[in-house]
């Protein structure tokens, strides 16, 4: 046992995710109950690493007890503040070069630093890709790391799940359990646009559990025809309604890329939102384009076909986490305390078949590229074949 670690910090990085708390709860519990430890948080990510002691809060048994249901996380997120690439600032803002391109700087000492002032050990440090990237920085500059995967997305490559992933998919469920009610009334097709990135496995997850007609992935091409073809099934069948789940990522209907904006502070530098629209239109053209001699386009009581976009955007990573995720978290947080004090520091945990595990931080982001270790789904997997066969169209 690593008997030099009295005091662990936890911070949590990133986007909010539903579970955030259930992982605070879990590591404060075990350090204390188990190991005797003293626990601080350390808020609003990195920015806190940076700004030091008015930045720090003791956490107690009594202190953590009841947030296991709590969406969101107490200590704040924050997913701008990479101190090793950190944008410098003055009075009117970003400070640009002669050729107009940000001057960064790297900040990352004064964290190390400001961890030894206050005598922090080691750091839990609770975050998708970007956050473990400054994670496995920092555990490079001599600080005991140990990560834990927190991503909707899923698209982890050195861990069978993330937390906040089961949370995400069951939004999505409910909002497409929802969005049925108003399509059967109106026969209309109801499109339901969800996260994810690059990586298709809420769509793909959601489309199966709601029992979508389509589900459009980044990771396989589709043809536009085909899902008309696939809506019209629904439109002329006994339900009088289509349901299709579009992954945020998935390509426009034109084979384009993904609809979004260019930002300076997105983990990418791009944010994606909008392609729902695009396949809504593309969906209304064609099939109200193709009518009858009678000037239907399905039939004579769905004359004209509406189709409607619904964004879930962050109402599928807020809230109260289920069950399954707040089990998951629990698992996570109390197995990272016990890794670093068992010497896995410079690691994240992860869950191999059930199982587990801690993966060194070297392996979890093996380049300077955040999505070096990135896990997309699987076209030829068991999932897609499955959502064939219960005759969803999935592309191609």
């Amino acid at each position: 046992m690593d008997n030099s670690i009295k005091k662990i910090g936890i911070m949590t990085g990133g986007g909010d995710c539903p579970g955030l708390n259930a992982v605070i709860r879990a590591v404060t519990t075990t350090a204390i109950n188990k190991y005797g430890l003293e626990v601080v948080g350390i808020k609003n990510g990195y920015r806190g690493l940076y700004l030091g002691e008015s930045q720090l809060v003791p956490l107690t048994i009594d202190s953590v007890e009841g947030i296991i249901g709590k969406g969101g996380t107490i200590l704040y997120n924050s997913n701008k503040d990479n101190l090793f690439k950190y944008p410098r600032r003055n009075k009117d803002g970003l400070v640009k070069d002669e050729n107009g391109k940000i001057i960064y700087d790297d900040l990352s000492d004064v964290a190390v630093n400001n961890l030894k002032i206050n005598g922090i050990d080691a750091l839990v440090i609770v975050g998708g890709d970007g956050t473990l990237t400054s994670g496995r920085d920092y555990s490079n500059k001599g600080v005991k790391v140990i990560g834990v995967p927190k991503t909707i997305d899923n698209d982890l490559n050195s861990t069978d799940v993330t937390f906040g992933f089961d949370t995400a998919v069951n939004r999505c469920v409910d909002a497409i359990e929802c969005l049925k009610t108003t399509g059967e009334a109106h026969h209309r097709v109801m499109i339901l646009e969800v996260m994810g990135r690059d990586a298709g496995h809420i769509a793909l997850n959601t489309a199966i559990a709601a029992g979508a007609d389509v589900a459009l992935i980044p990771e396989i091409r589709y043809d536009i025809a085909n899902v008309v073809e696939r809506v019209k099934v629904s439109l002329r069948s006994a339900k009088q309604f289509s349901v299709v789940v579009v992954a945020e990522g998935a390509p426009t209907p034109s084979g384009a890329a993904a609809v979004g904006i260019t930002t300076e502070f997105a983990p990418d530098g791009y944010k994606y939102k909008g392609v729902s629209d695009a396949v809504a239109k593309e969906i209304e053209t064609r099939i109200n384009g193709d009518r009858d001699d009678n000037g239907y386009a399905i039939s004579e009581t769905i004359m004209d076909v509406e189709a409607r976009a619904t964004v879930i955007g962050h109402i599928s990573r807020g809230g109260s986490p289920s069950s399954a995720d707040r089990i998951l978290c629990t698992r996570y947080g109390s197995y990272a305390v016990d890794a670093l004090m068992n010497g896995k520091n410079k690691h994240m945990v992860a869950l191999k078949q059930g199982e587990l595990t801690a993966v060194p931080l070297n392996e979890v982001i093996p380049t300077s590229d955040i999505h070096s270790n990135f896990r997309p789904v699987d076209p030829n997997g068991e999932l897609v074949k499955l959502a064939r066969t219960m005759g969803i169209y999935v592309g191609e």
